[in-house]
């Protein structure tokens, strides 16, 4: 069986239509030659002429109207096959699935995700929060967020969310009074600390920093937990101090809940970036999302 090129079979239907070189190739805006050529590749490689040419007309012979007659549809149907990718490419709709760590997901997404999605009604959103630390394309994802020491250095990162963000430590007011408040991080070993473990299993010891001077200390205590609810919940009862995001921190130290300690040692450091693969046919969701998260963050900007 002969295997003809798609091009070939539709530059010769569309001569056999036109009944001319020169009408068709006005028509598809190419060369009356480039027609000829292709039709008499096509001719070749099925060994039977398709089209009697003379110097006045050009029609269709009886193989050649009968190809034209099966061909018709399936090229039809192509056509409409590429006009349906040629509007997916246009338009903005299509899933987008990103990666993010829990905080990220708790404190930065909610106000970005709700005005994303209704900026662009034909997206659906998927969002995995988790703290390990995946190759996301090959998870399948279309992006990821991560803090800039462990982005992928071949990848392409846009600024989401805050560019500055604090980790601060804090205790309820009857635990300071029972016993004392410190003043220096080394204070904190004498101290009972609430802890959080990662899912992968990491436990990161507290970093501290003022003035250009650093301390890091793996503080003991009552508890050890996985939930930043539970963690703050604890902290708040009185059993020991905490050490976390502002963010999640904020509503019980603007409560009274908790107080904040060793304020002029809470480490400051860059916010997040979304991260994802350079590649030339960016999926339209993701360019949306691009756009959005770079608008979000210029109407913040003083």
């Amino acid at each position: 069986m002969a295997e003809c090129d798609l091009a070939d079979l539709d530059a010769f239907a569309a001569v056999a239509r036109q009944r001319s070189f020169r009408g068709a190739a006005l028509l598809r805006g190419a060369s009356a030659s480039g027609l000829s050529e292709a039709v008499r590749r096509l001719e070749a490689r099925l060994g039977v002429r398709l089209l009697n040419r003379t110097t006045r007309s050009v029609t269709p012979t009886e193989a050649g109207a009968r190809l034209l007659e099966r061909l018709s549809p399936a090229l039809g149907e192509v056509a409409a096959a590429l006009e349906g990718v040629n509007r997916h490419r246009d338009s903005i709709a299509g899933t987008l699935r990103l990666n993010v760590p829990i905080v990220v997901a708790r404190l930065i997404m909610p106000p970005i995700v709700s005005g994303f999605l209704k900026a662009h009604p034909g997206v659906a959103l998927e969002v995995i929060a988790e703290d390990n630390f995946i190759d996301v394309l090959a998870a399948g994802f279309d992006a990821g967020v991560r803090y800039d020491e462990r982005l992928e250095k071949d990848m392409i990162a846009v600024p989401i969310g805050p560019r500055v963000q604090r980790y601060v430590t804090a205790a309820a007011p009857a635990y300071l009074a029972a016993h004392g408040r410190p003043s220096h991080p080394k204070d904190l070993l004498g101290h009972a600390c609430i802890r959080h473990r990662f899912a992968s299993g990491v436990m990161a010891h507290w970093e501290f920093e003022r003035d250009g001077e650093s301390v890091r200390i793996n503080p003991s205590g009552p508890l050890i937990a996985s939930s930043p609810e539970l963690e703050i919940s604890a902290a708040a009862a009185g059993l020991g101090m905490i050490a976390s995001f502002e963010g999640f921190l904020a509503p019980a130290i603007g409560s009274g809940a908790l107080e904040e300690v060793l304020e002029d040692w809470s480490p400051r450091f860059s916010g997040p970036f979304l991260y994802y693969a350079s590649r030339r046919h960016m999926p339209p969701p993701l360019r949306a999302f691009i756009d959005y998260i770079k608008q979000h963050a210029a109407k913040e900007t003083p």
